[in-house]
């Protein structure tokens, strides 16, 4: 008899496509854990101010004990996402296996008009939807996201000024909308976490002694045309990039381990000490990170990126 095939091993992994997503920087950052996480394979508490997609929070979870962590950020879209993943997955996939099948069994007209349909109802809920008290509503909203996530251009997750995804459509032959799998892992990876709609400053709530912290705020923007921060309408500017600075302080007071990481302004201006200034005290290095989102392909390719500690 032939040896049965063994099924293979499924892990959480983020459940949106993200726009400077850190999986591919994931091996830098372990690389620069602090000795004794390492070592003993081991996280009492980790606190991510802006989780984002959250690949490094699903790294962790894969690979070392993390007993307890605090998940923050301000774009309450996505909070309310993980918070349904949290406690509502079954509902979640019945309707992303419903919008998956819908979409699939189109031709490609058919789903252009489905998607702007859906895009247009999506927007149409933001005049008086209640992100922060749980209601019905939730479940569909966070369907609706991950469709147009996993069927927009280049899988950006871009809201204009008054709050509304603005993003084309794509053009996919069979996109994954229901990833089921996936989902039931990231809802076993959120069991032990505590997930917030708040400003990053909130998160010294939840920082202490030997914390460990990974900060990945809104990159500041190369150029002018380079701004991939408005993944919520609130923009963050270089007074917040200030603010965070000295949060960083403030924390490392604290004797939490902290991991920042931020676009290098070194890739346009090589005189531009921004962030050297700013974090003159600690450990700065640079790194080297592909980033295909660039509207001129010719401007896609390799680039240096940040990563500041406070230890060595």
């Amino acid at each position: 008899m032939p040896p049965r095939s063994r099924k293979r091993k499924v892990y959480p992994r983020p459940f949106l496509k993200w726009p400077g997503g850190k999986r591919q920087l994931l091996p830098e950052y372990e690389a620069r854990f602090p000795e004794e996480i390492i070592k003993t394979r081991s996280i009492k508490r980790y606190v991510e101010p802006f989780v984002g997609a959250g690949a490094l929070f699903f790294f962790l979870i894969r690979n070392y004990d993390v007993r307890e962590s605090y998940l923050l950020d301000i774009n309450p879209e996505l909070t309310m996402a993980y918070h349904v993943i949290k406690n509502q997955h079954k509902e979640l996939l019945e309707r992303l296996g419903d919008l998956e099948d819908t979409y699939l069994n189109k031709r490609f007209i058919g789903r252009k008009r489905y998607y702007y349909h859906l895009r247009k109802r999506y927007n149409h809920q933001l005049k008086n939807f209640d992100f922060y008290n749980f209601h019905e509503g939730w479940i569909e909203r966070t369907s609706l996201i991950i469709f147009l996530n996993k069927t927009c251009f280049n899988g950006l997750f871009r809201f204009n000024k008054k709050g509304e995804f603005n993003v084309p459509t794509g053009r996919y032959e069979k996109p994954h909308i229901c990833d089921e799998r996936n989902i039931i892992e990231v809802n076993k990876a959120l069991k032990n976490t505590e997930i917030i709609n708040a400003d990053f400053t909130v998160s010294a709530n939840f920082i202490e002694k030997d914390t460990l912290v990974y900060l990945d705020p809104p990159y500041r923007p190369l150029n002018n045309t380079s701004r991939f921060t408005n993944y919520t309408k609130n923009i963050f500017t270089d007074d917040d990039q200030r603010r965070l600075a000295e949060f960083f302080k403030e924390m490392d007071r604290k004797g939490a381990y902290l991991m920042l990481s931020d676009s290098d302004p070194k890739n346009e201006d090589p005189h531009d000490e921004f962030f050297d200034i700013l974090y003159r005290n600690y450990l700065i290095e640079r790194v080297m990170a592909r980033r295909l989102i660039n509207r001129n392909i010719f401007k896609r390719g390799e680039i240096k990126e940040l990563i500041i500690r406070n230890y060595s």
